[in-house]
């Protein structure tokens, strides 16, 4: 095999263990919101600038709450400032750690095509009778011409 850039064996009780945290997660994360594609694309957006003014703004609020009218609910945005603090760092390791399980994914997966490659070669150049001219001509799907999206054909 000419590449090999991860070998993982992941135990029974490596899966078992990874299956309950996920299920932990699940159930902690049952109360989050899950918006559509359309709310996400109409909401404002709080980036590095835009949170020093909401804080800096909550920070004011709070000195002269005499002049919040008794509609606006400053216990909740600053409830929603903790939660905010809360989640961030957490959801900074979760996006680590889904980052380095998505290049672990893509690595075996990328291993398994050079082997699949290799192997197809090998197949094509010493393959030989009636099982292997089967399986080359199912291995040949892979490699078939076919139309691209300009309509010509790709190698």
């Amino acid at each position: 095999m000419s590449q090999n850039l991860i070998s993982l064996d992941l135990s029974a009780d490596d899966v078992t263990a990874m299956d309950a945290a996920l299920a932990t997660l699940e159930k902690l994360f049952a109360n989050f919101v899950e918006l559509t594609p359309e709310q996400r694309h109409k909401l404002p957006k709080m980036g590095d600038r835009s949170e020093a003014f909401c804080r800096q703004t909550l920070m004011v609020l709070e000195q002269n709450k005499q002049m919040i009218p008794p509609t606006f609910d400053l216990a909740e945005a600053e409830g929603d400032l903790a939660a905010f603090d809360t989640l961030r760092p957490r959801m900074q390791r979760l996006r680590a750690l889904l980052s380095k399980g998505e290049d672990t994914e893509m690595a075996l997966g990328s291993d398994l095509m050079r082997a699949s490659y290799d192997g197809y070669a090998l197949a094509k150049l010493f393959g030989q009778g009636a099982a292997l001219d089967t399986l080359k001509d199912a291995m040949s799907v892979r490699f078939s011409r076919r139309p691209g999206k300009d309509g010509s054909t790709a190698p």
